[in-house]
Parts: C-alpha cells; structure tokens; sequence
C-alpha cells in the first residue's frame, strides 16, 4: 500500500513540476487571439479578437506570416474586446499560420492560430443512402428486402422445428 502511494505521489508531483515549468511561456503571451473562423479558404475573410488591451484598447495586427499583412483592431461593444478582420490572400497555401496582435500601449502580445485549408468544411452533406447490406421495408430494392424475409422465415422455421425435436427426445 505504501509503496503505490510512494509512485502516485511521484507522479503527481511530476506532472505539477512540469506544469510549473511551462507556466512562465504561457504568462509571456498574456492571452490567446480569438480567430473566427479558425479555419479559412484562401480568400475569406478573417475577424480576430481580444480583450487583453482593455475596454477602450485598441491593437496592432500582424497576418505577415500568412501574407495578409498588418491590420488594426479597434475597440467595440462587444464586451470590451478589440476587434479586427482581415482576408487570406488568394496565394495562401494550407497549413497553420500565427496571427499576432500587440496593444497600441505596448503592454501586451497576443498570439492564435488560423488554419488554411483549400476545401470548404462547411456546407457539405451526405448524398444518397447508406450502403449498410440488404435494405430494411423502405429499401430501394424490393428483390433484396424480399430475399431477406425469406431468409429470417427459412430460420425461425429450422429453430422451431430443432426446438420441437429437442422437446419430444428424438436425440438431438
């Protein structure tokens, strides 16, 4: 008993050093960067948001590792973040891109992710029915729904007629 309590221990307090250690990278940034939608086709248009810089805090935007260039977030109404948008270029290829956003003050540097991708993940849905094996009553193929009727029968048949076999000692 003590000895498992020794490893639970160890390793609680493992994962709380680790913790601790990567605790200070997350303390440097000071928030994330809310990006909607965080996935994008070039040439969508991108809005970004923040409310590190205060309730009347504006920013400065940087999508330069996507090719967007700079772009301002300016303070709104919606609960005191700043907002701004900008659109992924035509030429952007798939992969993750860090969009950053600095407060006009200095004080703090916002970082999030935008993926790009080149096929739209919204909007799609299935066609057609579902391959699963012989239909159900409302098939598409009578010919199919009928054979497996005549299967499930041909079996409660031969069940019923072991069982009463069975029944009646005739040895099987």
């Amino acid at each position: 008993m003590r000895r498992t309590a020794r490893v639970l221990t160890g390793t609680a307090l493992a994962v709380a050093a680790a913790g601790l250690a990567t605790a200070p990278a997350y303390a440097a940034d000071g928030g994330s960067l809310e990006v909607y939608p965080s996935s994008a086709m070039p040439g969508d248009q991108v809005t970004v948001n923040m409310a590190e810089c205060g309730d009347k805090g504006s920013a400065d935007g940087d999508a330069g590792a996507l090719g967007a260039g700079r772009f301002t977030l300016a303070p709104s109404t919606h609960e005191g973040d700043a907002i701004g948008q900008f659109r992924v270029p035509p030429s952007a290829q798939p992969g993750t891109y860090e969009i950053v956003a600095k407060c006009a003050d200095g004080s703090r540097r916002i970082s999030g992710d935008l993926v790009v991708t080149l096929t739209a993940a919204r909007g799609q849905e299935p066609r057609g029915s579902v391959k699963t094996g012989v239909g159900g009553a409302l098939g598409p193929d009578p010919v199919q729904t009928a054979a497996g009727v005549a299967a499930l029968a041909v079996a409660a048949a031969g069940g019923t007629w072991l069982l009463h076999r069975r029944a009646r000692g005739d040895g099987i």
